[in-house]
């Protein structure tokens, strides 16, 4: 790669030569850091002025780079010399040291970058951990058109319509920047093109056929954009109503590649993820690679600014991919990347078409995609899904709670008690739970609080109906060793009116997930994007960001707007016209 990334924390004797001819190299990952920490402690981006070392070939810009880390005492851990830049380890002395080395521009932190999704809830589990509980979800009965693969964010897509004129992205790659991928899901048909782990600080993470993606965001990122229609191609472990195949991506004919650039908690480093955009764009054939076109998915950020990864993704976009990326998922600012010039923003909308409550917004948001309650491949087994019964009538909407205890127990069926039958109060008990099934109403306490109380009393399995309309999904903080489940309301009054009876509650494993985030919207987008360039290969990336705005499906406010940008992402247009 012309990018000409090197390692050079070693020897200042290191060969020129040797520093010339290294391949992409990932900065050294300082380790996960601390809930609500922005930056990783004593690791740093340094960048020197681009026009310093004016007359210094590369090779000769390393090193001089290296030295002045060195010398101020500090250790190099990664070098992009072409975008006069490195990453070091620096003690606070050795921080003012290069501060005033007259060839450097700027010190600024090595940032930390977050998955930007989070588990479906239904009515209730994002709703809860974004602080709100009136959120409504009227997503679960949409999921799937009558093609049974064709998810509603597929349909919103018109993929159907696509796949139909042979629109497939075949002849284009998309490289995903996440937390890794299962190689081994039906989904993918054994096509990944390529992966490469940049966490250096976890074990045994660099195989895409074994385990890498323990946070399970990647997979499902990934399933979005390229899971394999047709028999054989789906998993055994579906979610209630799932057609037997599972689901279809966007972009079933790209060359996919996943760059693993966030560990085992869904956080990674600037330096890192860097390292993963230009391992991406690396496989340009400009580049030396293979690809002809590479369109770059990250769906990640944060809110705080890099100069550093700046000026990476407007080379990388100088190179000629096309970078895209999710603004943000807690209603405010556009997060970076997605607000760089050279990045493409990407918002969320739900089945309506409405913006997602939590989708950020600004100038910055170029486009939108499906983002709610968005069906995908995860590690095979990792997810849960549950069914249910009660007074011998099978419950028509069931959610497993994220961290159930699996299993299938039957019972009789006990009403938990409390006000409005929502068994709220940190400790409460009722020992008519002990060996039942506990059957309680959302209320004004958390998921957590009832189950807990739940468990504490005995109880043999949890169901908590709805006291809306819609799906019940929760997130809960705990693992439990009893199946916990959400059913809707009518299902919960119902069953309340007809005790005592008896009931079942089952959760399995399950190989699909719902997750809602604007993580969920940029597959969508990216992979839209791919369909696009393959049907139009003599675009540049410039023209293809032109044509995908000029031909998106405008919501919201007529024209460009802050929430939407220029609309929903319309690949068929774009390409057809229609």
């Amino acid at each position: 790669m012309k990018y000409t990334p090197c390692l050079l924390a070693a020897s200042l004797a290191l060969s020129l030569a040797a520093c010339g001819q290294s391949p992409q190299i990932a900065a050294s990952d300082p380790g996960a850091p601390g809930a609500g920490i922005e930056a990783f402690s004593g690791a740093y981006l340094i960048g020197f002025k681009q026009d310093g070392l004016q007359g210094q070939n590369l090779q000769q810009q390393a090193l001089m780079q290296a030295q002045a880390i060195s010398s101020a005492g500090g250790t190099a851990t990664g070098q992009w010399t072409e975008i006069s830049a490195a990453a070091a380890r620096l003690s606070p002395a050795a921080l003012e040291k290069l501060r005033a080395n007259p060839l450097v521009e700027y010190v600024e932190p090595d940032l930390v970058r977050h998955a930007m999704g989070t588990r479906s809830a239904g009515t209730a589990a994002a709703a809860v951990s974004r602080g709100s509980l009136g959120r409504q979800n009227l997503y679960a009965q949409d999921v799937y058109n009558a093609s049974g693969e064709t998810t509603w964010g597929n349909a919103a897509l018109r993929v159907p319509a696509l796949r139909t004129a042979n629109y497939t992205g075949a002849g284009v790659a998309v490289c995903v920047t996440d937390t890794g991928i299962d190689g081994n899901h039906p989904e993918f048909g054994g096509k990944l093109k390529g992966f490469k782990n940049f966490v250096t600080t976890e074990a045994n993470r660099n195989d895409p056929y074994a385990l890498n993606d323990v946070s399970h965001h990647g997979t499902h990122v990934s399933g979005t954009i390229f899971a394999q229609y047709g028999a054989g191609t789906g998993a055994s472990g579906l979610q209630a109503g799932q057609d037997p195949n599972g689901i279809g991506g966007v972009a079933s004919g790209v060359n996919l590649y996943m760059a693993r650039v966030l560990g085992d908690s869904g956080s990674g480093s600037s330096s890192g993820i860097i390292n993963g955009v230009n391992w991406c764009v690396a496989q340009l054939k400009s580049q030396g690679g293979t690809e002809n076109k590479v369109v770059v998915s990250m769906s990640l950020g944060g809110g705080r600014a890099s100069k550093t990864e700046e000026r990476a993704y407007t080379a990388a976009y100088n190179k000629g991919a096309l970078i895209v990326a999710a603004t943000g998922n807690d209603g405010g600012a556009v997060s970076y990347p997605a607000a760089y010039p050279n990045v493409v923003g990407i918002g969320a909308i739900d089945s309506n078409e409405a913006k997602a409550d939590f989708s950020n917004f600004g100038t910055q948001v170029d486009l939108v995609g499906p983002g709610v309650h968005v069906l995908s491949s995860i590690p095979l087994g990792q997810g849960v899904a549950a069914t249910g019964s009660g007074g011998g009538v099978a419950f028509t909407d069931v959610q497993a709670a994220d961290l159930s205890g699996k299993g299938t127990m039957s019972g009789t069926v006990v009403a938990a008690g409390g006000t409005n039958n929502e068994f709220c109060g940190v400790g409460t008990r009722n020992s008519a739970l002990n060996g039942a099934i506990a059957l309680i109403s959302r209320g004004t306490c958390s998921f957590e609080e009832k189950t807990a109380n739940a468990v504490g009393s005995g109880a043999k399995a949890v169901l908590i109906y709805n006291n809306t309309a819609g799906s019940l999904g929760m997130t809960l903080t705990n693992t439990y060793s009893v199946p916990v489940a959400g059913i809707l309301q009518t299902d919960g009054t119902a069953l309340l009116g007809k005790l005592p009876t008896t009931g079942t509650v089952s959760v399995t494993g399950s190989d699909y997930e719902y997750l809602d985030g604007t993580s969920m919207a940029t597959p969508h987008v990216s992979a839209a994007a791919a369909l696009v360039w393959a049907a139009k290969p003599t675009l540049t990336n410039t023209q293809l960001l032109s044509l995908l705005k000029s031909t998106a499906k405008d919501l919201g406010a007529a024209g460009r707007d802050n929430n939407f940008g220029d609309g929903l992402v319309n690949p068929l247009k774009a390409i057809t016209g229609q």
